[in-house]
C-alpha cells in the first residue's frame, strides 16, 4: 500500500511553488474525487466512517500563506488544534513550517513528526504544572505565557533547571473577532490573555526574572474569521505595546498575531491569504519584528471531508424526511456544536429530481444533525455521502461518545491514497479500562 509520508522523502520546502491546477475534492461527472481518485474506492476498501485528506489542497493552502507573507522575515506555525494527525503533520513539517501546540501531547506530536523545539509555539490557557515541568527544559521558541502567575511558575522552573525559558505574553486588547460567540477569544470577557492595559506592566516584570527571556507577544482573536478589521487592529495594538516595550529598553525578537483565518464553507467569498497579509504587514514592518502566524483551519479545513454512509430513511406524515448516516456528532461535531454549515454530496450522484432531507447521525442526541431540509440527489439506503471541508476541527475534536470507535483516516497524493490512522476498535476502548 502506498505510504504519502514516507514512501516519498524529497523535501517539501525546496519543491516547486505549484500545485495541480485544481485539488482538493471536486466532480468527475456524477462521481466526487479527491485529486482525482474517486471517493468511493477508498471508502469502500476502508468502510465508514472515514475521514479523507488531499495532500495538494494542504500543501496548496500552506504555500498561499507562506508566498503572502513573503519579503518578510515570518514563519507559519501550523496550528495543531485544528488537526494533529501524524501524517498531515509530518507532511507539514516537509513543507518548513513550525507548529503551535496548545498541550504537552501536541508538543509530543510535533517532536515526532520531526519538528525541533526551536519551531514550536506552546499556546494554551490553563498549562499544568507536569506541562511545564515538561516544556521550560524543552527550549521551545517561546511559551505564550498567559498570566502573570504563569510567568511567575514558568521563572520557578526554570530557575530549578538552571535554564532561562524563552516567553511571549499573550495579550488580549479587548477585540470583537466578528465571529461566533464560541471561538471568539480576544474580548474582555473571554477567558484568554493579559488585559491591554495591564501588559506593559506585566512584561516589565517578566523581563526583570532571571529564568525568563521575553522573546515576544501575542494575540489571537478567534477563529473562522473572515472580516479582517480585527486582524489589523490586533497587529496595531501589539506594535504599540511593543514599542512602549522598547522605550522601557525591552527588545523584543517576534510578534505572534496568531491565526483564524477563515474558509468558504458556504461557497461565500473570504478573504484571501494576500487579504490576510494585507492587513497584518503594515504594521508588524513599523515595528522591525519578525513575524509568527497561527493558521490551523486555513491550511486543512478545505482538504478533508468525512464519508458516511446512508443506514436509514425514514419520514413523517407533515415531518422531514431523513437520511440517517453511520457518521455523527462523534466524527464531526461542529454542526451540532456551532450550527455550522457544511456541504453535502453523494460520492456518486443518482438520477433523479433533488429532494430535501434533514441528513443526520446514529448518535443518541437530537443535536445531533449535518444539515435541515437539504435538498440532494435521491438517496437509498448504502449510499455513500460526504460533508466537506471537514479537514479542521473533525477528527481533533472527535469523540467516543455512545461508545463510538473513532474512525479512519487516509490520505490522498499524487493520484494514490492510504491509510494514515486505522479505525479504532473497541478493544482498543477498553484496553485502559479494568
Amino acid at each position: 500500500m502506498f505510504d504519502p509520508i514516507s514512501a516519498d522523502r524529497r523535501d517539501e520546502s525546496r519543491a516547486p511553488s505549484r500545485s495541480p491546477a485544481r485539488c482538493g475534492f471536486f466532480r468527475e461527472g456524477d462521481t466526487l474525487v479527491c485529486d482525482g481518485v474517486p471517493v468511493a474506492e477508498v471508502a469502500e476498501a476502508l468502510g465508514t466512517p472515514l475521514y479523507v485528506y488531499s495532500a495538494a489542497s494542504i500543501r496548496q493552502a500552506y504555500r498561499a500563506l507562506d508566498d503572502a507573507f513573503a519579503g518578510w522575515p515570518h514563519r507559519i506555525h501550523y496550528a495543531l488544534k485544528a488537526n494533529s494527525t501524524l501524517a498531515i503533520v509530518r507532511l507539514l513539517q516537509r513543507l518548513g513550517g513550525g507548529v503551535d501546540a496548545n498541550s504537552i501531547g501536541e508538543i509530543d506530536v510535533a517532536l515526532r513528526a520531526g519538528f525541533t523545539p526551536a519551531a514550536i509555539v506552546f499556546s494554551g490557557v490553563g498549562k499544568s504544572p507536569d506541562e511545564l515541568e515538561r516544556a521550560v527544559p524543552l527550549g521551545l521558541k517561546a511559551i505564550n505565557a498567559e498570566s502573570a502567575g504563569e510567568l511567575d511558575r514558568i521563572d520557578r522552573i526554570a530557575r530549578a533547571r538552571g535554564v532561562r525559558a524563552r516567553v511571549a505574553l499573550r495579550v488580549n486588547p479587548d477585540i470583537d473577532a466578528l465571529t461566533h460567540h464560541h471561538i471568539s477569544t480576544g474580548h474582555r470577557g473571554s477567558k484568554f490573555g493579559v488585559p491591554l492595559e495591564q501588559a506593559r506592566a506585566v512584561c516589565r516584570d517578566a523581563a526583570g526574572r532571571p529564568g525568563l527571556h521575553l522573546v515576544g507577544l501575542h494575540v489571537h482573536l478567534g477563529s473562522q474569521m473572515v472580516v479582517l478589521d480585527p486582524v489589523s487592529q490586533g497587529a496595531e495594538a501589539l506594535v504599540e505595546l511593543a514599542g512602549q516595550l522598547g522605550e522601557d529598553g525591552i527588545g523584543l525578537e517576534h510578534l505572534d498575531l496568531g491565526g483564524g483565518l477563515g474558509i468558504s464553507y458556504d461557497g461565500s467569498a473570504v478573504p484571501t491569504a494576500a487579504d490576510y497579509a494585507a492587513a497584518i504587514l503594515p504594521a508588524v514592518r513599523r515595528s522591525g519584528l519578525a513575524l509568527a502566524v497561527e493558521p490551523g483551519r486555513a491550511i486543512v479545513g478545505a482538504a478533508g471531508a468525512l464519508v458516511g454512509r446512508v443506514v436509514d430513511l425514514k419520514d413523517f406524515p407533515g415531518g422531514p424526511r431523513f437520511a440517517v448516516l453511520d457518521a455523527g456528532m462523534t466524527e464531526l461535531i461542529r454542526p451540532a456544536l456551532y450550527d455550522a454549515f457544511h456541504r453535502i454530496e453523494p460520492l456518486v450522484s443518482r438520477a433523479g429530481e433533488p429532494a430535501p432531507y434533514d441528513v443526520v447521525g446514529p448518535v443518541c442526541e437530537t443535536s445531533d444533525a449535518f444539515a435541515q431540509d437539504r435538498r440532494l440527489p435521491p438517496l437509498e439506503v448504502g449510499d455513500l455521502v460526504a460533508v466537506l471541508d471537514a479537514g479542521a476541527y473533525g477528527t481533533a475534536m472527535a469523540s467516543t461518545y455512545n461508545r463510538r470507535p473513532l474512525p479512519a483516516e487516509a490520505v490522498v497524493d499524487e493520484g494514490r491514497w492510504a491509510p494514515v490512522r486505522r479505525r479504532q476498535t473497541i478493544a482498543d476502548m477498553m484496553a485502559l479500562e479494568s
